[in-house]
């Protein structure tokens, strides 16, 4: 499988889609048009996040085709050069994917080698299942099943960070607990302006901060780009 998992769509004060760009990019050589999944969306349109994405892909010479617009979304999935799904919601995007069967057809056309882009959300529904979501549930989905592109979970936007004067669970806590309750999987905490690239049987991380790597009876620890990921395939 060819997936490029993004931990976020924004660093900080700069442009939508901006520092991974490039990435997208390299990884999308040669395709001209994405089929694209914008089901995260939730205080905005589809419409409205088929063309900020499209603002952006201008760049790389792609064209962004929402399945929101199509009549059987299944078949341009199955018909699609390439399947990106956008950040929002995790939620919602997983409700939606699942009354329209994208899951399973998304997991049948990137099995057959067709680059999957996700950042965000897009990112989380890779994944065995939609678990490991940062995100409020705000509709129940059928199921927290998702592609199972990969066999380890992503929470994405992974924070170091505890808040003065915040005495809840930090984002570790949060993971600690998931592992706990499902102790044969992997979670990477995956920082922001980072990203996973799978291709080739391998497993790359990419970016300048380092990932956090959790299991069930492993002290948890850090990899960064060029180390290997082999364990996690």
């Amino acid at each position: 499988m060819n997936l490029l998992l993004i931990s976020n769509s924004t660093n900080a004060g700069e442009e939508y889609l901006r520092y991974p760009l490039t990435a997208i990019g390299d990884f999308l050589g040669g395709v001209r048009e994405v089929a694209f999944v914008p089901y995260a969306a939730v205080t905005f349109s589809y419409a409205a996040y088929e063309a900020k994405v499209q603002a952006r892909f201008d760049e790389l010479g792609i064209k962004v085709s929402s399945v929101h617009r199509a009549k059987d979304p299944r078949r341009m999935i199955r018909e699609a050069e390439a399947v990106c799904v956008g950040g929002g919601n995790t939620f919602a995007l997983a409700r939606k994917m699942q009354e329209q069967g994208l899951m399973r057809a998304i997991r049948s056309k990137i099995a057959s080698g067709a680059p999957y882009v996700g950042w965000s959300a897009g990112s989380n529904v890779a994944c065995p299942t939609i678990c490991t979501t940062n995100d409020m549930p705000i509709v129940q989905p059928e199921s927290f099943r998702a592609i199972g592109a990969v066999k380890f979970q992503i929470n994405p936007h992974y924070l170091d960070a505890n808040p003065e004067g915040h005495a809840g669970e930090t984002r570790e806590q949060r993971i600690l607990e998931y592992i706990e309750a499902n102790p044969r999987r992997w979670v990477v905490g995956l920082r922001e302006g980072c990203m996973l690239h799978m291709h080739d049987g391998s497993l790359d991380l990419v970016g300048p901060r380092p990932a956090r790597i959790f299991r069930k009876g492993v002290e948890t620890f850090e990899v960064k780009a060029g180390d290997d990921l082999a364990f996690l395939l």
